[in-house]
């Protein structure tokens, strides 16, 4: 059960006997019942619905009466949740262990039968494109909480195909865009690394090898970072073949096909982000890259690194070298949250009431962190690789931060209480702030205060301008790609970029130029890390606005979370006075950044 304002968790006297102990591993029975067994009758009772769905083909026309049409929208909205959870359980048991045959094998079944059932369905959107405007807005007009959902449908209309040829593409992208990435997948997971530590050689995954790019020791960083590159060097030719495939792709759909003009104007039509948003943020981040070039250099005065490089930016603290407890870490994550809003407390505890996270590492398990929010009314899952380091601790902040923008929002329909992708990460990243917000204002110690500064700045550094950069790598890469570019190539172009990013900060040693053969995102989605960027500039705005409101602002962010993805961002936005399209807007989530850095050098002198 989830915890009241009387158990909120902010001493151990508050906490119910129930938050004592937290789980860890996640119970998959709430989305469906074993659906192993029980795939044979789910896939019915979901072609039954689909079939009611497509029956009702002929009766669709401009003029049809405004209830009919909620209706379908009704029968439509109970296929998408039905469908979304089986397709959710196979994704999550495929993450607990990518090497188990039997959990592939079944998203791979998933993932046909669901599509397939997805084509009977195409109909409806392509038909709904071609109504026309002023019946429209008349069917619009009753379709409630429906609304943006159906904007969206019609937004895509210059660039939807027609039904044959989308009914392809579905089937295709299973068998090849989805396919490569899963092969990315079981690749790179499968991958071991060995180290000597302590005289003693280690074998272990990624995640286990993750720890040490950050250890104490600066000779420990640099090996960690040698070993990691020479295997995804190792592998370079078959990853980056994956990649340059997965480019094609998206350019052979959505340039070829759906005519966008750019690469990265699809992603932006699918986020609802105007491509001008998107170039005033990105040239933003290019232009205040000595922000973090000044960080840099004073870390490494802070941290006594005679030579900064490339492996040592996130070199810790020295008031930084603890590991911490799950349960403890729970406990730090749901008192910060509880100190901004109960409410928010009461809601990420339901995680772990419900069994719904998995935190611990373990072999074969997907590498990261994520949260998948499912439906409406269903507590999210977290997935986490917890291993005792701080930084664990705002990881596990982060995706809590999803987990209660989607609960916060679970009164809209399974269409629209996903925020669209750049707002997804203001809950994730404020819920870091807050955590670190919490952690600074009861600290006296200067050293653990810089610490806190550094594992901020760290964070910001990794979730915008690393991001950006990330970005700028696949314009060009996507572009080079269509060229013939090599592996070699591709590999170049990143370390060009990277030398940039860093100036005269720090050096770039040559084994980073395969860094991004390590990044799911640029496989998985590409364009998608300008969100990350997005999101945290937003958040260091939105924070900004706290520390000057108090806690007049917080009904102000929680019905910013309550919004969902029921409205256009730039809508939900300006409810908060932000402007997406102002680079002023964009710098002053920069400013907000060099105003840590001077206070991180106060505390120096």
């Amino acid at each position: 059960m989830a915890v009241s304002r009387k158990t909120a968790p902010t001493t151990s006297s508050r906490r119910s006997s129930a938050s004592r102990e937290f789980a860890d591993h996640w119970e998959l029975s709430d989305l469906v019942t074993d659906p192993v067994k029980q795939f044979d009758r789910y896939l019915k009772d979901l072609s039954a619905k689909v079939s009611r769905f497509e029956s009702a083909r002929a009766e669709l026309s401009a003029t049809m009466p405004e209830q009919g049409f909620l209706n379908l929208l009704t029968l439509s909205e109970q296929i998408a949740r039905e469908s979304g959870r089986l397709g959710a359980y196979a994704y999550l048991w495929f993450s607990e262990d990518t090497k188990q045959l039997q959990a592939r094998s079944f998203k791979t079944k998933v993932e046909e039968q669901l599509t397939a059932l997805q084509n009977h369905l195409l109909f409806f959107d392509l038909w709904w494109q071609s109504v026309d405007q002023r019946n429209a807005e008349r069917l619009m007009a009753n379709s409630g909480d429906f609304r943006y959902h159906l904007e969206t449908i019609r937004r895509f209309k210059p660039h939807t195909l027609s039904e044959p040829e989308e009914k392809i593409i579905n089937i295709k992208n299973i068998t090849g865009q989805s396919a490569v990435h899963q092969l990315y997948d079981v690749v790179t997971n499968g991958f071991t690394f060995t180290m000597r530590i302590d005289g003693k050689k280690k074998t272990m995954n990624r995640e286990a090898l993750t720890a040490y790019l950050r250890s104490p020791k600066a000779a420990v960083r640099e090996t960690a970072y040698r070993e990691m590159y020479r295997v995804y060097e190792s592998q370079q030719d078959l990853l980056g073949e994956i990649y340059k495939t997965l480019v094609n792709d998206w350019k052979a759909e959505n340039l070829q096909l759906r005519h966008f003009k750019t690469p990265l104007e699809s992603r932006n039509l699918s986020n609802d982000i105007p491509d001008r948003a998107v170039d005033a943020l990105l040239s933003v981040c290019t232009n205040n890259a000595p922000i973090f070039q000044r960080y840099f250099k004073l870390k490494a005065r802070l941290c006594k690194i005679k030579t900064m490089n490339r492996y040592h930016i996130y070199a810790p603290h020295r008031a930084e070298q603890k590991t911490y407890r799950y349960a403890d870490a729970v406990r730090m994550v749901l008192d910060a949250y509880y100190g901004f809003s109960p409410r928010l407390a009461e809601l990420a505890q339901r995680v772990f009431a419900d069994r719904h996270i998995d935190a611990r590492t373990k072999p074969g398990k997907m590498g990261g962190a994520y949260c998948y929010s499912v439906t409406p009314n269903l507590t999210p899952y977290v997935m986490l690789n917890f291993t005792g380091e701080a930084r664990d601790i705002a990881t596990m902040a982060h995706e809590l931060g999803h987990a209660v923008h989607a609960m916060m929002a679970e009164q809209h329909n399974v269409f629209t209480f996903h925020s669209t992708l750049p707002l997804a990460e203001t809950a994730s990243v404020f819920g870091e702030r807050i955590l670190s917000d919490a952690l600074m204002a009861t600290e006296t110690n200067r050293s653990v205060k810089q610490s806190l500064l550094v594992n901020q700045l760290d964070d910001i550094y990794a979730t915008v301008m690393r991001q950006a950069y990330f970005v700028a790598f696949e314009r060009t890469a996507h572009d080079m790609v269509a060229q013939g570019a090599t592996t070699t190539d591709l590999a170049q172009t990143y370390m060009t970029l990277l030398r940039q990013q860093f100036g005269k900060s720090l050096r770039v040693p040559q084994e980073f130029q395969w860094e991004w053969l390590t990044i799911p995102h640029l496989y998985a989605s590409p364009f998608y890390c300008y969100a990350y960027s997005f999101g945290n500039l937003l958040v260091l705005a939105l924070y900004r606005m706290y520390q000057e409101q108090g806690s007049a602002f917080v009904p102000k962010y929680l019905e910013l979370l309550a919004a969902g993805g029921s409205k256009a961002p730039q809508a939900i936005l300006a409810e908060v006075g932000v402007d997406m399209n102002s680079p002023a807007f964009w710098q002053s989530g920069f400013d907000a950044i060099s105003g840590m850095v001077d206070q991180l050098e106060q505390t120096m002198n």
